[in-house]
């Protein structure tokens, strides 16, 4: 992986961008509340298996991840921490919180869905 994280393995961010690896480090230490990865770097023909999935996808490029959420409380802890570690792609959905620091997709958003 090449750099030191306190809260992740390298099997946990295998493919994922290290600037977003660090982010994310960050974020999981300012919200205090268990970051686990439910889908991070994703190939081609995984993102298109997915329902939903947008073409596009910061997944395809290592540039995302989606965390489990189980309740409001750990939801808010998460996207505040998130925002405070620089992250400005965020969506919510109703058993997960995704994360991304793609450069190429629309910044300054957060978007919700009632999907999964």
């Amino acid at each position: 992986m090449g750099q030191q994280l306190t809260y992740f393995t390298d099997d946990e961010v295998i493919g994922l961008d290290q600037e977003l690896c660090a982010m994310l480090d960050r974020a999981r230490g300012l919200a205090q509340v268990p970051f686990k990865i439910t889908s991070g770097f994703r190939t081609p023909d995984k993102n298109d298996e997915l329902p939903n999935s947008v073409k596009d996808s910061a997944h395809l490029t290592g540039n995302a991840v989606d965390l489990a959420c189980s309740d409001s409380v750990e939801r808010y802890a998460m996207v505040t921490a998130l925002l405070q570690s620089g992250f400005n792609r965020i969506g919510i959905y109703g058993l997960h919180v995704h994360a991304d620091n793609s450069k190429t997709l629309p910044q300054g958003v957060i978007w919700w869905s009632a999907g999964i």
